[in-house]
């Protein structure tokens, strides 16, 4: 499925690409043609006009006025040879009632966008004026058209996109949530069986030695049963000390780790409350330490430091195993990535939802270096 979605991705991203290339070139070629039909009748506009000026009493300037009168959207300014404004034709009288500079503004825009006709006013006396002229308002929608149809495809995109990725985590969230629950189900009946035949074993006082460690591990699989009886579940939070939390979780691992691994934990408060779900909480913290241990083959140290600061609390998990190399790094947290062979790739992803979903914390990989180890951390917002 994450093959496909990827497959998706890049089908989608292809055809924008295409699309919004062929809109920019079809979209260019037709601007530059709309912009030398402009400037062919502006072209007409100005000898027109000119020979209006020049045409005698008796000459017919039926023509030349038609030509002159039916300009309704090109915009024009006329200046004499100094460039003071002798006329427009096609500006919105409005703007220039509320912006007595408005004019000269769009004069200068109209010199930067098409370089000016010359008009010959008189031949005697060599004077001239200049007919400047903009973009008509099909020629800037034109222009624009790319920029807009861009925006609605990356909009597309997008939502299209969020789309399969909102349906992707979901359905995922749905495998998470019925595997977990299916598990806790399927627990429960030999845990009640096993619970049943330890009450009878209690009755005979010489088996009372293995009894208790029996007990022990039933304690165990009633703790992980309701680990996975919460997941899909809106977890309650209770303030507990995450100080003691964490060092019970610590001492619980330190006396399963191989006699070469250290586990220590460093704290500067002698209480830290916070709203935590204890059993997930604690199965996140088990992830982590077991991550460690597996990271550091036997041998090596992990450091548990917990910092209190005004908003947030922080939980560093630090080994010195054989870290993740950076090709890696953005894989962890996916799941079904795992770096051993019977491996199922779920821990951390677990450890990820719990959380940042249920405790609306962060956890990430702080830094990893490959033969010196990983820190990983745990942001609990207060």
């Amino acid at each position: 499925m994450f093959k496909q979605f990827l497959g998706w991705k890049f089908v989608l991203v292809t055809v924008a690409v295409a699309i919004i290339v062929a809109t920019i070139w079809f979209v260019s070629n037709l601007s530059s043609k709309i912009q030398d039909e402009e400037r062919k009748k502006v072209a007409t506009w100005v000898e027109a006009y000119r020979e209006l000026l020049k045409a005698s009493p008796d000459a017919n300037i039926n023509l030349a006025t038609e030509i002159v009168t039916t300009n309704t959207t090109i915009p024009l300014i006329q200046t004499d040879a100094a460039g003071n404004i002798i006329d427009s034709r096609n500006i919105d009288t409005s703007k220039i009632a509320q912006n007595p500079t408005y004019l000269h503004e769009q004069l200068l825009t109209f010199g930067k966008q098409h370089p000016p006709f010359i008009m010959e006013v008189n031949a005697q006396e060599k004077t001239y004026n200049y007919i400047y002229y903009g973009d008509s308002v099909i020629l800037k929608q034109v222009k624009y058209y790319p920029y807009i149809q861009l925006l609605v495809v990356a909009l597309f995109i997008g939502a299209v996109l969020f789309a399969l990725s909102s349906t992707n985590r979901a359905t995922q969230n749905l495998v998470w949530v019925g595997l977990a629950k299916e598990t806790a189900h399927q627990l429960g009946t030999p845990l009640s069986s096993i619970e049943a035949w330890l009450e009878i074993l209690r009755d005979n006082e010489a088996n009372a030695p293995f009894v208790n460690e029996l007990s022990k591990d039933l304690d165990r699989l009633k703790l992980i049963t309701d680990r996975f009886s919460k997941i899909g579940s809106v977890p309650s939070l209770e303030e507990k000390d995450l100080i003691l939390q964490i060092q019970n979780m610590a001492a619980y691992i330190r006396r399963r780790a191989p006699q070469r691994v250290q586990i220590s934990v460093h704290h500067k408060e002698q209480e830290l409350p916070a709203m935590i779900s204890p059993p997930l909480f604690d199965w996140v913290i088990e992830n982590l330490l077991k991550n460690a241990l597996d990271a550091m083959e036997g041998k090596g140290k992990i450091d548990i430091s917990i910092e209190n600061y005004a908003t947030y609390i922080t939980i560093d998990v630090a080994d010195t195993g054989k870290g993740i190399p950076k090709s890696n790094l953005d894989k962890i947290f996916k799941p079904g990535f795992s770096t051993r062979k019977r491996g199922w790739g779920l821990g951390l992803s677990l450890a990820k939802r719990i959380i940042e979903d249920y405790h609306k914390g962060r956890l990430t990989v702080k830094n990893s270096e490959v033969n010196k180890g990983t820190t990983f951390r745990i942001l609990l917002r207060k």
